[in-house]
C-alpha cells in the first residue's frame, strides 16, 4: 500500500506539472510593459553579439512567458525558434545563406500569432523580419530598415500609424548606434540603447492602446 501510495502521489504530481506546462494560457502580445521589453531586448542584443545562445534563449523565454503570457511550453517553443533563427542567420554571408533561417522564423510567427485575435500573414512576417536583418548588413539606412521593422509589427498586431512607424525607426537607430560602437561598446552605451528601446516600445504601446 505504501508503494502504491508513493507511486500515486508521484503520478499526480507529474500530471500537475504537465498541466502547468502545457495547458494553454490566454496569451496577449499587447500586454507587454515597455520598460521590461526595453531591458529584455537590450539583453538579447548583447546575448546575440556575444554568441551566448543559452542566455538568448532565456531572455526570449522571459519575453514570451512574462510579457506575453504564453504557456511555459509555448514559451519554450517560441524561444527555441527565435534563438535558432538568430543562430542560423548570424554566420551566413549571402542572401541565399540567410534564407536558411526562414523555416524557424515561420515557426516563430506561427506561435506568436496565438497571442492576437486576427489572422497573421505568417510567411510575409517571416520574410519581412529576415529582410530587415539582411538590410542592416547591406548598409541600408536605419530610416529605411526601421520601416521594415514597423511593417513586421503591423503584420503581427494588425495596426499601423505614425507612432508605430516611428517606433520601428527608433529601434533601427538604436541598432545603428550599436553597430557604430562595435567592439568599443561600453555598459554606458548599452544603457543608452535601452533608453532608446524604451522610447520605441512606448510608442508601440501608445499605438496599440489607441487601437482598442
Amino acid at each position: 500500500m505504501t508503494r502504491r501510495w508513493i507511486v500515486g502521489i508521484a503520478v499526480a504530481l507529474l500530471a500537475i506539472v504537465a498541466a502547468y506546462i502545457a495547458i494553454p494560457r490566454q496569451a496577449d502580445l499587447t500586454a507587454f510593459d515597455p520598460d521590461a521589453m526595453a531591458r529584455l531586448e537590450t539583453s538579447m542584443w548583447r546575448d546575440y553579439y556575444e554568441k551566448r545562445y543559452v542566455a538568448l534563449f532565456r531572455d526570449l523565454y522571459d519575453v514570451s512567458r512574462s510579457e506575453h503570457h504564453f504557456s511555459p511550453l509555448d514559451s519554450v517553443r517560441i524561444a527555441l525558434a527565435a534563438a535558432g533563427a538568430a543562430k542560423t542567420f548570424q554566420p551566413s554571408t549571402s542572401r541565399a545563406g540567410a534564407e536558411a533561417a526562414i523555416p524557424q522564423l515561420v515557426t516563430y510567427f506561427q506561435l506568436l500569432s496565438k497571442g492576437v485575435d486576427h489572422k497573421v500573414e505568417i510567411e510575409e512576417a517571416a520574410r519581412t523580419e529576415l529582410a530587415w536583418w539582411q538590410a542592416r548588413r547591406e548598409a541600408v539606412g536605419p530610416q529605411d530598415y526601421g520601416l521594415m521593422i514597423a511593417r513586421v509589427a503591423t503584420l503581427v498586431y494588425g495596426v499601423d500609424g505614425p507612432d508605430l512607424r516611428r517606433s520601428g525607426v527608433v529601434r533601427a537607430q538604436a541598432m545603428a548606434y550599436r553597430d557604430q560602437r562595435g567592439d568599443a561598446i561600453t555598459d554606458a552605451d548599452w544603457g543608452r540603447i535601452e533608453d532608446e528601446l524604451r522610447t520605441a516600445y512606448g510608442l508601440m504601446k501608445k499605438t496599440l492602446s489607441s487601437s482598442h
